[in-house]
């Protein structure tokens, strides 16, 4: 069976709720979306409030406080929001990924081994049994190691053992001075085995929030190597669909997973920064034209706020006095402005109560931008 380039965007856009909002709770919205980026602390609220029904920030603060929703170093070595019940699967799918990244010549600079390391975090997660700040942990640290830690070594440590974030308060229940608590008992550290298993189980979660996807998306999401993926694909053939690409590279796919006809409407939306539909595959041209990949995405990887319009970027936004300026790299139909104008309004009803001027670090990228096809200040509520 062949599927074309508009099925795999609608494909897309429906598992990540992206064709029309839907009546979710929002941790079971985190559980269908597989994985929201957040190392920014307002994403994933943007990113729910992009998908769901009513959404109420505050019901998402609930989650993080009560731990159904959970914040940690996962895929790609970054922070990701995911349903409590997935935590463990992915942290132990992507063991050595993070392992090598986070154990790295910068760790052992400090004149800290490997093995250093095996004795240091299962002694950190025993202090980290209920939440400390990052102050607290790196003085115990030091108080291990008989000096101060450098800079490598704690970045190491804390990237590498299976820690969670504790919210810290307001506006988007994580503030720039993170707490940690360790995620539960753990025993499946440097077990390839558990790896692997878990790598199978991922590989599933992640074609049904972004599925169809090559072996290659599989490897760019998680961060693993192809290799991994393919060991994986031999545990799970004969459970998964296979398809032919528009390029003709094979796609996997769970079965019965909705593909919607590529002609599907697809409404317009204000994504977040780092939204995940950006960055969950190796071919970033099924949401992101190529075109516009260096517009969207900064040269040192930020990722910014974007126009989604019939479900391809299509334009950057940022907040303003006013309301939402929208910049296109393309002229867009009046109806489609006047979809946009219907989100900013949502959008900006959400900020005020939160963080007006949301993501305003990177206001400097703006001044960074070429001339865009149009620009417009989208008036708030």
């Amino acid at each position: 069976m062949k599927i074309t380039a508009q099925e795999l965007n609608r494909s897309t856009l429906a598992r990540q709720l992206l064709l029309r909002r839907e009546p979710l709770g929002v941790a079971e919205a985190v559980r269908r979306v597989v994985a929201l980026q957040a190392q920014q602390a307002a994403s994933p609220y943007l990113a729910l409030w992009n998908r769901t029904t009513d959404f109420d920030p505050a019901a998402l603060d609930a989650a993080f406080t009560g731990y159904e929703v959970v914040k940690a170093t996962l895929m790609r070595i970054t922070l990701h929001a995911v349903h409590a019940d997935d935590h463990r699967t992915f942290r132990e799918a992507v063991e050595p990924t993070l392992r090598g990244g986070r154990l790295d010549s910068r760790f052992t600079a400090t004149g800290l081994t490997i093995d250093d390391a095996d004795v240091l975090v299962p002694a950190l997660l025993g202090h980290a049994d209920r939440p400390r700040t990052a102050a607290e942990l790196e003085a115990w640290l030091g108080e291990r190691l008989g000096a101060p830690p450098g800079p490598g070594a704690w970045r190491g440590l804390r990237g590498y053992a299976p820690l969670l974030h504790v919210p810290t308060g307001t506006p988007w229940s994580f503030g720039p001075r993170p707490s940690y608590v360790a995620a539960g008992s753990w025993s499946g550290l440097r077990d390839k085995e558990a790896s692997g298993a878990a790598l199978a189980r991922l590989i599933v979660r992640y074609l049904e929030g972004f599925g169809p996807a090559s072996v290659a998306d599989m490897a760019q999401f998680a961060l693993v190597q192809r290799g991994r993926v393919r060991e994986a694909l031999k545990v799970l053939a004969g459970g998964l669909d296979v398809l032919a690409g528009p390029d003709g590279v094979e796609l996997y796919d769970v079965p019965g997973a909705p593909r919607p006809d590529g002609d599907t409407p697809a409404p317009p939306r204000l994504m977040a920064m780092w939204d995940s539909t950006l960055l969950a595959y190796a071919d970033r041209s099924r949401i992101l034209p190529p075109d516009y990949r260096r517009l969207a995405i900064r040269i040192n990887g930020d990722v910014l706020p974007t126009l989604l319009v019939d479900g391809y970027v299509a334009g950057v936004w940022r907040p303003v006095g006013e309301g939402i300026e929208a910049r296109a790299f393309r002229p867009l139909t009046e109806e489609t402005w006047a979809g946009l104008a219907a989100e900013a309004r949502s959008l900006t009803a959400l900020l005020a109560g939160r963080e007006a001027g949301v993501y305003s670090r990177y206001g400097h990228w703006w001044a960074k931008l070429p001339p865009s096809a149009e620009v417009r200040v989208l008036p708030g509520a």
